[in-house]
Parts: C-alpha cells; sequence; structure tokens
C-alpha cells in the first residue's frame, strides 16, 4: 500500500476510534496507537510538519494527537522501575522508553536522561543529561540536547539545533488542533530559555540565554523598527537569523508608572552574521 497509503488508513483508524471515546474498543485502540507510537518514532509520521501553504509554514497533523491520547487513555499503569527496583517508576505500558540503539548514531550520555518511545531522534544528536523528551518529538539530525533541557510533547525540533542548558521547549498534546512550539534548522537556543505555546522559531534563529517565548508574546525588532505579533488564531514567528535577547519595556499605565515597574519582553538587536555563526559553533569538537 505503500508508506503514504499506510499512513492514511492509520489515521483513519485513529480518528474513529477517537470519536468513540471511552466506547471504543480497548484492544483496537491500543493496536492503533502501537502502530502510531512506532510511525513516530521512525518521523514517518510527525504531529506537525513543513506546509508552505499554512501560517508560519506548519501544520498540525491533529490525528496524530489523537493518536497519542488513546494510549493514555487506554493504557495500563504499571511497575517500570529501573536497576531491579532502585529507581521506582511508575507509568502507562503503552508510554514505554526509547532505546535507540547503536546503528542510530544517537549519543545519549550517562546520567538519568530519558526519551519516550514515539518520539523521533534523529542521527548524531546528542544527549546530555539530564534531559527529557516526550512522545511525539521531533528532533532533527545532528541536534543536541543539553543537560536539564526539555522537549515536550509534539515539539518539532530541526536539524543542527543547539538545546542549552535548561532550555525548555513546551508540548502539547491537549487540544489536538493546537500547534506545537517549532524550532527550525540550525538555531541556538540559549541556556535557561522558555520557547512555549505553539511559537515558531524560524531556521538560523538565536534564542539568547534566559529569553521567554509564548504563543501570544509581542517581540519587538529594534533593526526594522517594528513589533511582531502573533495574528488572530496565527502563531507568533520568531524571524529567520534574528538574533533575540531579554529585554524590558516600561509600565506606562496605573500604578506601574509611579511604581517604576517594567515588563520583560524579548527584543531583536541584530540579525545572525558571520560574527555570530563563529560564535554558535558550539559542539564540534565534541562529536
Amino acid at each position: 500500500m505503500g508508506l503514504h497509503g499506510e499512513s492514511l488508513s492509520l489515521q483513519v483508524r485513529i480518528e474513529s476510534l477517537f470519536a468513540q471515546a471511552e466506547l471504543a474498543d480497548k484492544a483496537e485502540a491500543r493496536d492503533a496507537f502501537f502502530a502510531l507510537r512506532q510511525a513516530l518514532s521512525d518521523g514517518d509520521v510527525r504531529a506537525a510538519e513543513p506546509d508552505a501553504s499554512a501560517p508560519g509554514g506548519w501544520r498540525v497533523n491533529a490525528w496524530v494527537k489523537q493518536g497519542i491520547l488513546l494510549g493514555f487513555r487506554f493504557g495500563v499503569t504499571v511497575d517500570q522501575s529501573a536497576d531491579h527496583g532502585k529507581w521506582p517508576f511508575y507509568d502507562k505500558d503503552t508510554l514505554i522508553l526509547k532505546k535507540p540503539g547503536l546503528e542510530s548514531g544517537v549519543r545519549i550520555v550517562p546520567g538519568g536522561s530519558t526519551a519516550r518511545d514515539g518520539a523521533f531522534i534523529g542521527h548524531g544528536v546528542i544527549c546530555m543529561p539530564p534531559m527529557f523528551i516526550n512522545i511525539g518529538a521531533y528532533i532533527g539530525e545532528g541536534s543536541l540536547v543539553d543537560s536539564h533541557a526539555l522537549v515536550g510533547s509534539c515539539a518539532q525540533i530541526g536539524k543542527r539545533v543547539h538545546l542549552s542548558a535548561a532550555a525548555q521547549i513546551g508540548g502539547v498534546i491537549e487540544p489536538v488542533g493546537a500547534l506545537p512550539v517549532i524550532i527550525e534548522d540550525d538555531c541556538l537556543v540559549g541556556g535557561n530559555t522558555g520557547v512555549y505555546e505553539g511559537a515558531i522559531v524560524k531556521e538560523r534563529a538565536v534564542i539568547a540565554a534566559g529569553t521567554i517565548l509564548t504563543g501570544s508574546t509581542p517581540v519587538y525588532d529594534l533593526v526594522h523598527s517594528r513589533i511582531i505579533k502573533p495574528e488572530s488564531g496565527q502563531p507568533l514567528v520568531v524571524p529567520a537569523g534574528a538574533v533575540v535577547v531579554p529585554g524590558a519595556r516600561a509600565v506606562t499605565v496605573g500604578q506601574g508608572k509611579e511604581w517604576g515597574l517594567s515588563l520583560a519582553t524579548p527584543v531583536i538587536v541584530k540579525y545572525r552574521d558571520s560574527r555570530t555563526d563563529t560564535r554558535t559553533e558550539l559542539e564540534a569538537w565534541i562529536r
């Protein structure tokens, strides 16, 4: 039937089972989830994918998130403790850990990292401990997920992306139509950074340490003298090559002005150039 045909058939099955809610046949729902989990792990199916016709260049595959929810609903909580019970864990039997194997080319450095099966982790990805990658996430080849970094459910990370220590990439399963966070190819996401609520960071952008981006965050572009705001029903899009740093803007209403308050806000201070590229080549020697 071919890959496209198989995916379409799986989509039809999942949509039907999801519509039946708790009345769905348990065995059939679990079987559909297991097929989806394998397809996600292999990178054959994605929770969101590039689409030039969609806002921000990405579209959501809502049926994929419906399938993941089947895995939660029809899973049974079991003992998943590690090291002969010395590390106690209890989770749904449908949500097992990913074991990429040596042939995947993925490096998972010892120290307590976890990735759920149903996440795609591309060749050459480096996972520094401890970090966590949730189900439905996609990590492109050659990327680095640093210590204490989180890649939430269904988040899409491109190729050669550096997620620095304690970077938090938010996830989303519900509502099923919501766009997950997108970090495109060759981006640098600095330490203690948070990207949430379906924000899109376009290719080669640099998000400096401590910057917080959400789906409703206005970004002040000093270079082009504009304020980038998400349009109604559309995601926030950080432009390609933008260098975004944490900033502040004064509160000019109410007691805020009298008290001298300011609100944190991301600011684009420049667009990527050769000097920035040199500074972001951080992991060439550790591969």
